[in-house]
C-alpha cells in the first residue's frame, strides 16, 4: 500500500537562524556576509562613494584595511560604510558602559506605623529607617489609622513630624505629610553627601542628568504593644 511521498523539512540555513530556534542577531552584516549585487557606499569620514557593485566595495574595504559595514540594510540598495568594526564595537561598548554609570538604582522601603505607636516600637522602627537611609534607601512611611483614628488626623502629622527631626542629620523630607485615604504617607531620602567649595565641574555635572530606577519594597516589622492600642 503506497503511504505517499515523505516531504523532509527543510535545512536550517546559516542566513536564516530563526529557523535553528536561536536569537536572531542584531550585529550587522560585515564583508564577506554582505550578498547583494550593488551597495551604496559611504566612505570612512562619511562622504558619499555612491552606488556599486558589492565586489568594488569590498576591494576598496580590503585596499583600505577596514571593514565593510551594513548601516542602513532596509534601503534599495542596501547602505555600507567603510569602518573599522573591531574599533567601532569597542567604542561602543565603552559608551554603554558610561551610559550604565548614570543609572542610580534607588530601592524605596515602606515602614508602617500607627499613631498611638508605643515608644519602644517607635524606637525599634525608627532605628530600621535610619537604617535604611544610611544605606542609600529612601523610605515611605505611613501612618495607618483605624476606627476612631480617622478623626485624629493630626496624631499621625505631630508623629510624622517628630520622626523627620529625629533623623534630620541623615534624611531630608522629600514628601511632606499628606492623606491618602485612611493612611498619612511621607517620604525620606538620605542626606546628600556635602561637597567641597570647589567649582564644579563637568563630571559633577553628569550628577544632574542621572537616571533614577526606582523600586518600591514593603518592609515588614513585627509590631508587640501597637495592636491594642
Amino acid at each position: 500500500m503506497c503511504l505517499g511521498t515523505i516531504v523532509e523539512p527543510p535545512t536550517p540555513s546559516e542566513d536564516c537562524p530563526c529557523e535553528q530556534g536561536g536569537a536572531i542577531s542584531v550585529e550587522p552584516r560585515i564583508n564577506e556576509r554582505i550578498r547583494v549585487p550593488e551597495v551604496r557606499l559611504v566612505g570612512p569620514n562619511g562622504e558619499q562613494v555612491g552606488i556599486v557593485r558589492i565586489e568594488d566595495a569590498l576591494r576598496l574595504a580590503a585596499e583600505s584595511d577596514l571593514d565593510l559595514v551594513e548601516v542602513a540594510g532596509a534601503s534599495s540598495p542596501p547602505v555600507c560604510k567603510l569602518m573599522d568594526y573591531g574599533k567601532f564595537k569597542y567604542e561602543s561598548a565603552l559608551k554603554a558602559r558610561e551610559d550604565r554609570k548614570k543609572q542610580v538604582n534607588t530601592v524605596i522601603k515602606e515602614m508602617k506605623l500607627r499613631p498611638k505607636i508605643d515608644p519602644h516600637d517607635y524606637e525599634t522602627k525608627k532605628g530600621h529607617i535610619e537604617r535604611f537611609l544610611n544605606a542609600g534607601d529612601k523610605v515611605k512611611v505611613t501612618i495607618m489609622f483605624r476606627g476612631r483614628e480617622q478623626s485624629r488626623p493630626e496624631l499621625g502629622f505631630r508623629l510624622l513630624q517628630k520622626l523627620a527631626e529625629d533623623v534630620a542629620e541623615i534624611g531630608i523630607v522629600e514628601s511632606a505629610p499628606k492623606q491618602d485615604g485612611r493612611n498619612m504617607i511621607m517620604v525620606i531620602g538620605p542626606m546628600k553627601k556635602k561637597t567641597s567649595n570647589r567649582p564644579a565641574t563637568a563630571k559633577s555635572d553628569q550628577s544632574e542628568d542621572l537616571e533614577e530606577i526606582v523600586e518600591i519594597v514593603e518592609v515588614d516589622v513585627i509590631e508587640t504593644d501597637e495592636a491594642s492600642a
